[in-house]
């Protein structure tokens, strides 16, 4: 069994709903959907093209999934997230926008926020005592021979490669995508998701993902929205 800690938009917001439809599947709820059908890609175009996305869940990483530290529990995790949400401050940032890492589509901030970093940062940071070390066989899973020296400490210190200077906010919607077929995704993506990411767009809750078994889709087991204590001191 794994956790995971990740952004995610509430489950009744807009956006949530859109990248369910998008990638077939909602982690709130585990409820699947039939791929829409677009002016450019077809259901089966567009499942075959969100499978590697399916399965995590629309999120963004903060912590990445992994195994429990001996002598900590699902229910001290999720204590000690609800704690800190209640005590952390929401991040705004101007907008979402279409980007593209590592051939593969997600939406990242319209400008680099130095306050999202930090935070993003200080959750690694944090959470890291709930985190059993890496397996050879998971530090392997990783392909190290490809990762920087600063990407491979971040990987055997933190247990993820792409934290702290590394770190890029993203919130993946397709698996790699070949430069044939870059035009139709972006076009495509663009005209369904452009509404929900017009406007400033807050860094404002946090969800414990759960993955019950090896291979298993990621599950929202709680989610947790942040500067909820401060709200209750001065209602």
């Amino acid at each position: 069994m794994r956790y995971a800690i990740y952004f995610t938009p509430g489950p009744d917001d807009a956006l949530t709903r859109i990248a369910a439809n998008w990638l077939g599947r909602n982690p709130f709820t585990g409820a699947a959907s039939t791929a829409p059908a677009t002016s450019l890609l077809t259901p089966t175009e567009v499942a075959f093209h969100t499978a590697a996305a399916r399965r995590y869940g629309f999120h963004a990483t903060l912590k990445a999934p992994f195994r429990l530290a001996e002598g900590e529990s699902e229910a001290s995790l999720d204590k000690a997230l609800a704690t800190y949400a209640a005590t952390t401050e929401p991040v705004l940032i101007p907008r979402l926008v279409l980007g593209q890492i590592d051939r593969f589509f997600a939406l990242v901030p319209g400008e680099v926020s130095p306050e999202l970093n930090r935070f993003a940062g200080d959750v690694v940071e944090k959470f890291d005592r709930f985190r059993a070390p890496l397996t050879d066989a998971e530090i392997e899973r990783r392909n190290p021979d490809a990762l920087s020296q600063t990407e491979f400490r971040n990987l055997c210190q933190w247990g993820y490669p792409y934290v702290f200077d590394t770190f890029r906010f993203h919130m993946t919607l397709t698996g790699r995508v070949s430069a044939e077929e870059s035009p139709k995704l972006r076009a495509t993506i663009e005209e369904l998701f452009s509404n929900a990411v017009a406007a400033p767009f807050a860094i404002d809750g946090l969800a414990l993902f759960v993955e019950r078994e090896p291979g298993a889709p990621f599950m929202v087991h709680s989610y947790h929205a942040l500067g909820r204590m401060r709200e209750r001191k001065t209602a």
